[in-house]
């Protein structure tokens, strides 16, 4: 029979136990969250140290209602978050959705950040201005880092007057592509934040692949948010508090 060894926390090993910063990762329409983490695992690991962070990838609560444009290039399941119309300006069941995500992150958390692509990163931008303003997640940590890829505001006035109201505190990266047909409602939702950084891509609507260059940027970015935070300052041994511009408009190349 073995016996059950009980770990003593000293000063020493307390430590030495690292924290690691919580970040759910909501998918975009007619995907998966496996198909957002193959997506992202193109990225450095650098940015996304696992010492350091845990990425959570959930599939939407509704089965996709038609043809899924990564059909033959990802296997099935695919979901969706909300339905709308062509205008997005109408949605259909986004309230049990925001609840869906509500109890997700208060029952899965807490979590510190949100990462979206399209459909998952409009839904992040609204309920990091929803927990700003008091709406949803009161009893939640404040949210504090927030990276959007083809993000998008909501055009529901009922909604942007809440969500928008004021600019977002949360530390946010906005990548916005030249060639993405979301280009300027990604630029509407940087301008919903406080301070954001911008890094421009000359791709469509896709994950980018990063470059030496914009790679630095973000692995920059992410560290400073670590070194900045007591809970997690003691996590990292890069260079701290590194200026990063609030803008960053030089066009990225892709590495082939």
């Amino acid at each position: 029979m073995e016996e059950a060894v009980l770990e003593v926390m000293t000063d020493d090993n307390v430590n030495n136990y690292k924290k690691k910063m919580k970040i759910l990762c909501l998918h975009g329409f007619r995907t998966s969250g496996s198909f957002l983490k193959k997506q992202i695992s193109k990225w450095d690991p650098g940015i996304f140290p696992n010492d350091q962070f845990e990425l959570v990838f959930p599939d939407g609560i509704i089965p996709a209602g038609g043809k899924s444009e990564i059909e033959g290039v990802f296997p099935p399941p695919y979901f969706e978050w909300f339905q709308f119309n062509k205008d997005f300006t109408e949605y259909t069941n986004l309230d049990e959705c925001i609840s869906y995500l509500c109890d997700f992150i208060t029952d899965n958390g807490p979590f510190d950040g949100l990462l979206g692509f399209s459909q998952g990163a409009a839904l992040s931008g609204l309920l990091l201005g929803y927990q700003a303003q008091g709406k949803v997640l009161k009893d939640h940590p404040a949210i504090k880092l927030f990276v959007s890829v083809s993000g998008s505001k909501f055009r529901d006035p009922s909604i942007g007057e809440v969500a928008y109201k004021e600019p977002i505190k949360a530390k946010s990266v906005h990548f916005i592509g030249a060639k993405d047909w979301l280009q300027l409602p990604s630029e509407d939702l940087a301008a919903a934040f406080d301070k954001p950084l911008i890094i421009r891509h000359p791709q469509g609507h896709t994950v980018p692949r990063l470059d030496e260059v914009t790679t630095s940027q973000l692995r920059d970015w992410t560290m400073n948010i670590i070194q900045s935070d007591p809970d997690f300052a003691g996590n990292s041994s890069e260079p701290k508090n590194r200026d990063i511009p609030g803008d960053v408009m030089k066009p990225v190349e892709p590495k082939p």
